[in-house]
């Protein structure tokens, strides 16, 4: 059993993964739109248009140049207030969105789905604006949003109770019923999806929202916004809300009639979130929060496979993704081989222009993420890591920095522990594998894992052991509409995408009738 038809497995899984990355060469993919248009940038409440109640605005910036893109209204507890008085209105007993048929809310995804597709090039283009993504990895977010919308909306009439044989004459069957009006905060690394993942699944069941994009990218959130009132969804089912975390943000997480949180960030802001939800009505909250992900290489494993995999893990969106594997632990009879690979990898990563459809990294999202990375990779040599390629800033203009590798790092060292958010790679060594399983676990996170092995027995064994909610086997950052995301300890709790995404959305009633006799 051993590896009796596991290695025909891996290498299909290595084909894949090739054809797939062959699939995003510049010719596959329309071009983008290098000045693309911000058409909307004011509060989006009841289906229209608002400024601020304040009157203020921020500006959102190109991290690409530090120049600013434009001015947003800024909204704060006033508007967040506004916003959720028209979703409760929206979920009165009467109103179109709870007279709906749940097929009907259904087809309202579908079309929205529809929406996106038409407008794809368009949302890729101001995602890399705001983002800085290269626009290739734009243009996939808005596909994968599409797919959550389409995915979600086939849940819309498949939700169903249950009839319960309990003791006596009694009829008792279960309802499932939305939750109210839920209040959604998003960050900003992946904007576009992050709206995707916690609407769809909201919407399906019947709720109504508020959303609070993250200050740093809320382009997106509101041209979507838009093509929510262009597909027909009736006034108060949606509302967004841009602003600060600290005031808006705050405002929604606080709010006495918000009845759920969905909460995407930091383990420190998740925190925040969920004392001021305990605070105010003990609403309830769903937190998806931050990771320091093991990346285990065994020997067995192709070097060249899991190497190039793991510089994918760890430098894939600028490095900041929740679940990149930032902790790469390499057995020792192939380590320096390994870490020979990784240096030739990033010293050959494109970095530059995120229009340029043969970019592979852009900037930091802005200013402070830069200064944070920069921060940490001082930290790293410091404290002792040896600092093979990169560490310093790319070019004069932007929030470039190099990519950069680490080796011989050890597991108290800051770079192993805390999560930097950047590219930047640590390698470390280890002996066994009940070692490195040990020492994986060994971190207030567990929101993801990684195993390169072409051994099945050992494959499983890291699976099972690794107190982590995601296991990928030969594979990295395979998020599957259909397929359950979220972590153990301080990465957070409730889960994305799936099925199990909607039990965070719903109620369940449970009605009991006397049958007389």
């Amino acid at each position: 059993m051993q590896r009796l038809g596991f290695a025909s497995v891996y290498r299909l899984t290595r084909s894949c993964i090739v054809a797939s990355s062959c699939s995003t060469t510049a010719a596959t993919h329309p071009t983008p739109i290098l000045q693309p248009e911000v058409q909307h940038t004011k509060i989006f409440i009841n289906n229209d248009w608002h400024d601020a109640v304040s009157g203020k605005g921020f500006p959102t910036t190109n991290p690409t140049t530090g120049q600013v893109i434009g001015q947003v209204a800024e909204g704060a507890r006033a508007d967040v207030d506004i916003a959720v008085r028209a979703a409760r209105e929206a979920l009165s007993r009467g109103s179109p969105w709870c007279q709906m048929n749940a097929s009907e809310r259904g087809m309202l995804l579908r079309h929205l789905a529809d929406l996106l597709y038409r407008d794809r090039v368009y949302l890729a283009s101001l995602e890399t604006l705001d983002n800085g993504k290269p626009y290739i990895d734009a243009l996939h977010d808005v596909d994968f949003a599409i797919q959550l919308y389409q995915y979600f909306s086939g849940w819309s009439d498949k939700v169903c109770g249950q009839t319960i044989p309990v003791d006596g004459d009694f009829m008792c069957y279960t309802k499932i019923e939305p939750v109210g009006v839920c209040g959604l905060i998003i960050p900003w690394n992946f904007p576009i999806v992050m709206q995707a993942l916690k609407l769809a699944p909201a919407l399906t069941m019947g709720n109504t929202v508020v959303l609070k994009p993250a200050e740093q990218t809320p382009l997106t959130a509101l041209y979507v916004a838009s093509l929510v009132q262009e597909a027909g969804f009736p006034p108060g089912v949606v509302n967004v809300v841009p602003g600060f975390g600290v005031t808006a943000g705050a405002a929604v997480a606080e709010h006495m009639d918000v009845d759920k949180v969905s909460f995407t960030g930091s383990t420190e802001v998740g925190r925040l979130v969920q004392q001021a939800a305990g605070r105010s009505n003990l609403k309830r909250v769903t937190l998806e929060l931050g990771g320091k992900s093991p990346c285990i290489v065994l020997p067995d494993a192709d070097l060249d496979f899991s190497a190039q995999l793991a510089h994918d893990a760890l430098f894939f969106n600028m490095g900041q993704v929740c679940s990149a594997g930032s902790r790469t632990f390499v057995q020792e009879p192939v380590y320096n081989e390994f870490v020979e690979r990784s240096v030739e990898l990033a010293n050959k990563r494109k970095v530059g222009d995120p229009f340029n459809l043969a970019t592979q990294q852009g900037p930091q999202v802005d200013l402070d993420q830069f200064n944070k990375v920069m921060a940490n990779i001082k930290l790293g040599s410091k404290q002792g890591a040896k600092l093979l390629c990169g560490g310093k800033r790319f070019g004069e203009i932007g929030y470039f920095i190099q990519p950069t590798v680490f080796a011989d790092v050890t597991d108290d060292m800051t770079i192993a522990r805390d999560e930097i958010f950047g590219p930047v790679q640590s390698i470390i060594p280890f002996k066994t594998l009940d070692d490195v399983i040990k020492r994986a676990n060994d971190s207030r996170y567990g929101l993801a894992g990684a195993v390169f092995t072409n051994d099945l027995n050992k494959a499983l064994q890291v699976a099972h052991g690794l107190r982590v909610g995601t296991v990928w086997v030969n594979c990295f950052n395979q998020h599957k509409v259909a397929a359950p995301f979220g972590g153990y300890k301080e990465s957070g709790f409730g889960r994305d995408l799936g099925e199990c995404a909607l039990q965070a959305y719903t109620e369940v009633k449970t009605i009991t009738i006397k049958v007389s006799p």
